[in-house]
């Protein structure tokens, strides 16, 4: 039979140790803890972001501890399609169609529409002037068509109306400068194939003097019918 004092020691010998093993237990903890973050380099994440998944869970083993950590994710946009053309919308004007008719640079003009060549003509070509010697008693400043003899800037033609009609548009070389001129007078003399140039002076209409040229007839090109001549100012 144990002693009373022998029990006693042996209980204080045994809660003793019981209190070294426990402290060793948490260094021992501690120490390894400690050695597991330096070689890891960082604390086990609690919460990961698992890419690729909207919520799931997953198993890490980490020096025989079974750690299990949680992953939230938000959830992912939904992707927007960009068109690879930008779309343009044109506000007050109207859209070019095919049946649009397009204007290129060397398109000429006449009267603020747009012309082309018609036809070419082989005519006789002379000159007169606006006053009694060119005209005699027809000399009142006025056209076959009661237009002034300063339209156009006095650039304007006599021509038979059976063979290029009152408001044709033509081009004679070497007159005008080339430009377009309209066809607006008419004289005894010119049948046929004929045309006369009106210019400025007397002398200057002497100074053409008599051509056989290729003349140009022009055609307006938008489509929309000519104008009356006497009623166009």
């Amino acid at each position: 039979m144990t002693h009373p004092q022998t029990r006693k020691r042996l209980r204080v010998d045994a809660s003793s140790l019981a209190r070294f093993v426990g402290a060793a237990i948490v260094v021992s903890g501690v120490m390894g803890s400690a050695i597991w973050t330096k070689r890891a380099g960082t604390l086990p994440a609690l919460v990961g972001i698992d890419r690729g998944s909207t919520l799931g869970r997953r198993a890490e083993t980490t020096s025989g501890t079974h750690v299990e950590t949680v992953a939230f994710v938000a959830p992912t946009a939904p992707a927007i399609e960009v068109p690879d053309e930008p779309t343009i919308e044109i506000i007050g004007e109207e859209p070019i169609t095919e049946s649009s008719p397009e204007w290129t640079p060397d398109t000429r003009w006449f009267d603020g529409r747009p012309v082309r060549p018609n036809k070419v003509i082989l005519m006789k070509v002379t000159g007169y002037s606006p006053d009694h010697r060119s005209c005699g008693a027809f000399a009142d400043g006025q056209t076959a068509t009661l237009h002034s003899v300063w339209t156009n800037g006095m650039q304007l033609v006599a021509a038979d109306p059976k063979v290029l009609p009152y408001g044709t548009m033509i081009t004679v070389p070497g007159y005008a400068g080339e430009q377009i001129v309209p066809v607006l007078d008419c004289g005894g003399a010119i049948k046929g194939n004929r045309l006369d140039l009106l210019f400025p002076t007397h002398e200057a209409a002497l100074r053409w003097g008599v051509k056989t040229l290729r003349v140009t007839v022009w055609e307006y090109a938008d489509g929309l019918p000519a104008p009356n001549p006497r009623k166009v100012r």
